[in-house]
């Protein structure tokens, strides 16, 4: 059982408040575990998933899905767990037309996680070969999961627009509106380009009746404009509009930015937030309870080049208009990362640290606003 590591003592100067690491490369018969994601449940459950990789040799090999628990906000935390054991599946063609990975090897990829505080669920979704997706219902804050429900369907309606190959959801978690609506980004590629993820486009899935039923939304942007965009976050904003971050490979290199009335249509044309580099990597972006206007995002802030490094969280106090506070975390090697609060005013990062896409450790911080602020004030 994990239990938190306090830094304190002889901590360097600025040292997050508290950090654990829960997956370590290696361990548990897995090469690599990347990927990260994490809600607080409307209980105050944490819930950390990621991609335990049986090699690290890249996206297409055989990976499953990992889970831990935490009832205590992040003092101790259970063993890892394997979510989901799925049957025979073929091969996405377009991984082995690159040689990308190989039959028997199924790849099991992109969770997402939505804490339900209407009705106290969580719901888990996530795609096996980047060719199908399924969907979970947890009634008792991640102890036990319903059996997998097929929401391949819900992507084919997007085929007339957009003849995809690939799909995937998140990662990260998605987000639950004041209307009760649970809504995911999702990304969608033919397949013919780099790694079999390029071009892309990116839309939503979302339901409104508690995760029974899915449809998609407008597709939001797509390759050339910028240019292969694809991992995306989300947030409500105090207006009601949903605002998408979105990871692209631009020339631009900051990450770009798209808002809609309803979170499903009406998207603006993007726009790109001069204080948020793209080092072409997952961010994620979270609003803070309490009612206030705060936002946090965290990405790798790396403005001069595309390594991944510099994992730095930003709070925003204008609905992500400016970012006027910014605390590094991991000043080395960092790359995907997501963001999760409770109540009581903890704030959660869990994130890659120690390789880039040879991610040694996934790691969870904690700290709290007194200490995001600490170095401004």
């Amino acid at each position: 059982m994990a239990t938190w590591a306090a830094l304190q003592g002889a901590a360097p100067a600025g040292a997050v408040q508290e950090q654990t690491d829960l997956f370590t490369a290696g361990a548990g018969g897995y090469a690599l575990y990347r990927i990260p994601g994490i809600v607080a449940t409307a209980r105050g459950t944490l819930l950390a998933y990621c991609e335990a990789r049986k090699s690290a040799s890249g996206d297409w090999g055989q990976i499953d899905l990992m889970l831990r628990r935490s009832e205590d906000g992040g003092k101790t935390w259970d063993a890892q767990r394997k979510l989901v054991t799925p049957g025979p599946i073929p091969k996405n063609a377009v991984a082995v037309r690159q040689g990308l990975g190989k039959e028997g090897e199924v790849t099991v990829n992109n969770p997402v996680a939505i804490a339900d505080r209407k009705r106290g669920r969580v719901h888990f979704l996530y795609c096996v070969e980047y060719a199908r997706c399924y969907y979970l219902r947890s009634e008792d804050d991640g102890k036990t999961f319903s059996r997998p429900v097929d929401l391949t369907a819900t992507f084919e309606k997007f085929r007339p627009e957009y003849d995809w190959k690939v799909i995937a959801t998140g990662p990260g978690h998605g987000i639950q509106l004041r209307s009760g609506r649970l809504l995911i980004p999702v990304w969608l590629s033919t397949g013919a380009g780099g790694h079999a993820h390029r071009p892309s486009c990116v839309s939503v899935i979302y339901s409104d009746d508690g995760g029974k039923t899915w449809e998609r939304g407008a597709i939001v942007v797509a390759d050339p404009n910028p240019v292969n965009p694809s991992e995306t976050v989300a947030v409500e904003l105090a207006d009601g509009c949903v605002l998408l971050n979105i990871r692209h490979e631009g020339q631009e290199r900051r990450r770009a930015v798209s808002v809609s009335p309803d979170g499903v249509s009406r998207w603006s044309p993007v726009r790109f937030d001069p204080a948020l580099p793209e080092p072409v990597c997952m961010g994620s972006l979270l609003r803070l309870p309490g009612g206030k206007s705060r936002l946090l995002f965290a990405n790798p802030h790396n403005p001069d080049s595309r390594e991944r490094k510099n994992l730095t969280v930003k709070l925003s106090y204008d609905e992500g208009k400016t970012w006027p506070v910014a605390r590094t975390i991991e000043p080395g090697a960092s790359g995907y990362s997501d963001l999760a609060a409770r109540p009581d005013g903890s704030i959660y990062l869990f994130y890659e640290r120690g390789g880039d896409l040879k991610t040694r450790v996934l790691s969870i911080a904690r700290f709290d606003l007194k200490w995001l602020l600490a170095e401004r004030d």
